[in-house]
């Protein structure tokens, strides 16, 4: 049987003159085995040993050894199932549980859905009745709608949230909510002249109902600009004199900045049209609705300025005067809800007609404002109040019997009925508003 090293070379065959066996008196016994110089590898010594030589063996650490017979026995933790390992006791990898941190999101999950109940209810509109927590968005009208804006859930506006509750929480906001109808030619006008005419009356309702200053109190300079001339001397006489019907707020939507303070943009919804006059001229028919976020300022809740006599006092409306029915706001909460930080609503529908005149027939300027006819209506404003200007009135400081309404009650955001008529010999009506 061969060896791995011969120490001492064999005599070759028939090297005894006799011809007998070298080996013939060799006895194999223990001492002779362990006294062996050379020692045969076994085959997986050799095979590993192969192995080796291009792949060392890595240790797994104090589990076992590379040489250690025995595997090491993965410790249970937590009574979940022993992580598999390769046949040398190393950890297998991609075979993580995924469901102990499942378990741990569910359980947060569920904590937090605990806590804020109530606003997971109004988030997903399961809000107090069944009401719909917020209101759904709202395209431009085309015509007119025939209901109501549907109710919501009632909620507290802020200053963060100030849209919170209100039907125009979904409305479009700014100049663009104020879309024109197709131009045409219209008795004396061509179509690029009604294209100019409806502008100019967009950009007077931009001016005398969006523009930041006006709002917040300021002279509305530049939709006078755009008034005709007797129309701007009417106009200026009721921003520098203003008396019972004739008050600037026919015209303008502003806000005194000591008890009113805007906030955020302005929702709007409504539509615009235009006709013929039957002479020649043109009609640009307007009912839009603006909705106007607002918080109290450092002289809310105090005395407001100068009450009116009462409505059998007051002289007879003019025809083209301001037709509005000004309302107060509901009775308050019993409970302080917040302070400054909780705002209020005023609501002001117009619903206006435009006129420009054949100028081959009238003596007018056909780029200049001209009322036809103007019907106004505001909710959440001081009805016994005619300064110029809107005094919305906000839950936190209202203080009972400090108006009292003798009109219907209304819903501001209901334009499914016309804008109501100017009536020659009344006064408005202080009523209510079922919301705001």
């Amino acid at each position: 049987m061969p060896i791995v090293e011969d120490p001492d070379p064999r005599p070759s065959e028939g090297s005894d003159p006799n011809g007998s066996d070298p080996f013939e008196n060799l006895v194999l016994d223990e001492e002779f085995v362990k006294g062996a110089t050379v020692k045969e590898q076994a085959g997986r010594t050799r095979m590993l040993a192969a192995r080796w030589k291009d792949q060392p063996p890595v240790d797994p650490g104090a589990r076992r050894t590379v040489l250690d017979p025995t595997p090491a026995r993965p410790k249970r933790r937590l009574r979940r199932a022993a992580a598999p390992v390769d046949a040398w006791g190393t950890p297998r990898r991609g075979t993580r549980d995924w469901r102990a941190p499942l378990f741990v999101l569910l359980i947060v999950v569920a904590l937090v859905a605990a806590l804020n109940l109530d606003g997971l209810r109004d988030r997903f509109g399961g809000a107090r009745g069944g009401l719909p927590a917020s209101a759904p968005s709202v395209a431009p009208e085309t015509a007119r709608p025939t209901t109501a804006p549907p109710s919501l859930a009632a909620q507290t506006p802020t200053v963060d949230h100030p849209w919170a509750g209100s039907p125009a929480e979904g409305w479009p906001a700014g100049p663009d909510a104020i879309a024109l109808p197709p131009a045409q030619a219209v008795g004396a006008f061509d179509a690029e002249q009604v294209a100019a005419q409806l502008k100019l009356v967009k950009d007077f309702l931009v001016a005398a109902n969006l523009d930041p200053a006006v709002i917040a109190g300021g002279r509305p300079q530049t939709a006078l600009d755009l008034l005709d001339r007797e129309e701007q001397d009417a106009a200026v006489r009721t921003l520098d004199h203003p008396d019972g019907p004739a008050d600037a707020t026919s015209l303008f939507s502003r806000f005194d900045p000591r008890d009113a303070i805007p906030v955020g943009d302005v929702r709007i919804l409504g539509r615009m049209s235009v006709e013929g006059d039957g002479e020649r001229g043109v009609l640009v028919r307007t009912d839009f609705t603006f909705v106007y976020a607002l918080r109290p300022g450092p002289e809310a809740g105090q005395r407001l300025p100068g009450s009116k006599p009462s409505a059998s006092a007051r002289p007879a409306a003019p025809e083209n005067s301001n037709a509005a029915k000004p309302v107060a706001w509901t009775v308050a909460a019993a409970e302080d809800a917040g302070g400054s930080t909780r705002t209020a609503r005023t609501v002001v529908r117009r619903a206006d007609t435009y006129r420009f005149q054949d100028p081959a027939r009238y003596r007018n300027n056909p780029k200049k404002i001209n009322f036809a006819e103007r019907r106004s209506e505001a909710g959440n404003t001081a009805c016994e109040v005619h300064d110029g200007f809107y005094h919305p009135r906000f839950e936190q400081f209202a203080a009972p019997g400090r108006e009292t309404p003798h009109g219907p009650t209304t819903d501001p955001y209901d334009r499914s009925t016309p804008a109501p008529a100017p009536s020659p010999g009344t006064t408005p009506e202080c009523g209510t508003v079922s919301r705001s």
